[in-house]
């Protein structure tokens, strides 16, 4: 019986870390980017960073730092964090320090660079 709670509970746990970040399509992030009503995070590197990123993304991994000097100062402002692709959890740190510097509004590009790529949408150099 203890094992069954202690199993309950670790799915309670994982479907609720899941839904910490809801995941926002590509079509709505394009949206999002063309009407300058988001802040996208990049966390996939430097490297990566500068071959190609979505279209406005902020280097994490060079301004995670100082991330509370370039988010919006509207703290219901959509910030989207994104790494390599759907089966990458690098998002989360960026996810997480935006939620603890107050933003309510943090979302995750599941799809991250490799889905934004497959899906035929340009990256920004």
């Amino acid at each position: 019986m203890k094992k069954l709670l202690a199993l309950a509970l670790s799915l309670v746990a994982a479907s609720a870390m899941a839904a910490e970040y809801p995941d926002i399509s590509i079509s709505d992030l394009k949206t999002a980017i063309s009407e300058k009503k988001v802040t996208v995070i990049d966390v996939n590197g430097s490297d990566s960073y500068a071959e190609g990123r979505v279209p406005t993304a902020i280097d994490f991994e060079a301004k995670g730092g100082e991330l509370e000097k370039v988010l919006p100062a509207d703290k219901n402002a959509l910030v989207v964090a994104y790494c390599g692709g759907p089966s990458c959890n690098a998002y989360k740190a960026a996810a997480k320090k935006a939620t603890e510097l107050g933003y309510t509004n943090v979302k995750h590009l599941s799809a991250g660079k490799s889905g934004w790529k497959k899906a035929g949408e340009e990256l920004e150099k």
